[in-house]
């Protein structure tokens, strides 16, 4: 929102605005745009449908996250699995020996 006015009145100040608006209102009331421009980008505009951009917007970032899932699982599965493999082996390779050496 821009600010339309500022009053003063006694020690406060009231502030007045426009009403909010868009980028894209913005831009077609400038005059530095061209009306070819402005033609393009009401075409644009017209055909966006906020709702379906949404949805949209969910499912892409639903499919990043699963993928995200799916190479963070298997990673920290064998990761798991490789440290864990080696210490049990060889403490029950150790074990062995200690029972095996007093006889």
């Amino acid at each position: 929102m821009k600010l339309k006015e500022k009053i003063r009145i006694g020690s406060k100040i009231h502030r007045k605005y426009y009403p909010a608006k868009t980028p894209y209102q913005y831009l077609m009331e400038s005059d530095q745009i061209p009306e070819e421009k402005k033609q393009e980008l009401k075409k644009v505009y017209d055909s966006l449908n906020p709702a379906q951009l949404k949805r949209t917007i969910e499912q892409k970032l639903d499919n990043l996250y699963k993928v995200y899932q799916q190479k963070k699982r298997p990673k920290s599965e064998l990761e798991s699995f490789k440290r864990l493999t080696p210490r049990l082996v060889s403490k029950y390779i150790a074990e062995q020996e200690s029972v095996r050496s007093p006889t």
